[in-house]
């Protein structure tokens, strides 16, 4: 089997997907479990699931005619509604000669917040900054975080005279007000860096807490700072 590109679909709207009509195509709920899929049983279509995966194959009419062996392929579309997460993902699905595809039921705005709420709700405070800034400096980020273009352009410090600062990763978390950014720091000479020089109004108006993955950073070794800040209004 030949593996095809993965899609992207939100709940609460339809997506229209190509699916293969010869291949089986491959369902993933992002951080939760398939709890069904309705389709329309008089079509030639055949589903399993299992956890968090769904496996959905259009089924290949053949015809024998005297030892003449004909492959008849689906082309009509189909209408699934699968339930992930407490949601429901409406998938438009037109069967094309591709390679299998792989569709990713990715959380919506109120599973994220949900989410969100379930993993920080609680912690305190410091131990939701905490909690943040282990999950950017590990590369282990929830799936509920949102993730949001980073700002172009380098940034200058004037705590850190001659420091490249560049933002290489954000993050909203919707539902607890807080967003986080990942800021990664060059220096041309060696440099103990002051995880205060970071409480500054470039990095955003409300900071409530600044991490650094180590702070004696030698002349052209990158260093990581995480910043966590309050959203407007919380």
């Amino acid at each position: 089997m030949t593996s095809g590109r993965t899609i992207a679909a939100l709940p609460d709207q339809t997506s229209t997907i190509r699916l293969s009509n010869r291949d089986v195509n491959h369902v993933v709920c992002l951080g939760g479990e398939i709890e069904d899929v309705k389709f329309s049983a008089e079509k030639a279509i055949a589903v399993e699931k299992a956890g968090s995966d769904a496996w959905i194959k259009f089924l290949v009419k053949e015809i024998d005619d005297a030892g003449q062996v004909t492959r008849s392929y689906v082309t009509q579309p189909s209408e699934f509604f699968v339930s992930c997460n407490g949601a429901i993902y409406a998938l438009y699905a037109e069967p094309s000669q591709i390679p299998a595809q792989t569709v990713t039921l990715a959380p919506g705005k109120a599973q994220r917040a949900r989410a969100n709420d379930d993993l920080l709700g609680p912690l305190v405070e410091e131990e939701r900054a905490v909690s943040i800034t282990l999950a950017m400096l590990q590369d282990r980020i929830p799936a509920s975080f949102s993730s949001v273009a980073p700002r172009a352009g380098a940034l200058a410090l004037a705590a850190l005279p001659g420091a490249r600062i560049i933002e290489s990763r954000r993050v909203e978390i919707e539902g607890a007000g807080l967003s986080a950014s990942e800021y990664r720091v060059e220096v041309a000479a060696d440099t103990t860096l002051d995880e205060r020089a970071f409480l500054d109004h470039i990095f955003g108006a409300r900071i409530f807490a600044v991490s650094a993955d180590h702070l004696a950073l030698k002349a052209g070794e990158p260093g990581r700072v995480i910043v966590v800040r309050r959203e407007a209004g919380q």
